[in-house]
């Protein structure tokens, strides 16, 4: 299984702390990338095994970033990191491609757990039902 990791956030704090934690999991960061539209092209050169992904950002949206690497790759790994409250652009980003989600303020665990989960998760939509239990939707 693959471990190889583009992060994705414009709060470069964010960025720091989801690095640190990833790497102390033996994971290996390929890539950061700061808005939507460096994650889109970041994933075509580095192809990574997983994404995570915030929703809100500048240039371009994670939504709109997940919408066009899974056009580039429809077995993209994409997590999305999204505030509470946001529910609403969460099932979007899961409608449009992505695997799963960490809702912030996240632990090391969370993060760990759920991007485990979507690399051995074959069909995404196979436990969205799950996901949107877990999220209230």
């Amino acid at each position: 299984m693959g471990r190889n990791v583009l992060v994705v956030d414009d709060v470069a704090f964010v960025r720091k702390t989801l690095v640190e934690i990833l790497r102390a999991a033996h994971f290996q960061i390929v890539g950061e990338a700061a808005d939507g539209s460096e994650a889109v092209d970041l994933y075509q050169k580095l192809h990574p095994d997983i994404v995570t992904m915030d929703i809100v950002m500048p240039k371009m949206s994670g939504i709109d970033a997940i919408r066009r690497i899974v056009k580039h790759d429809k077995d993209a790994r994409v997590v999305v990191i999204s505030a509470m409250g946001q529910e609403n652009l969460v099932m979007e980003a899961i409608n449009v491609g992505a695997r799963d989600y960490i809702l912030k303020p996240f632990t090391g665990d969370e993060v760990i757990k759920t991007l485990e989960r979507a690399l051995v998760s074959e069909d995404h939509a196979g436990s969205r039902g799950q996901r949107e239990q877990k999220a209230g939707l």
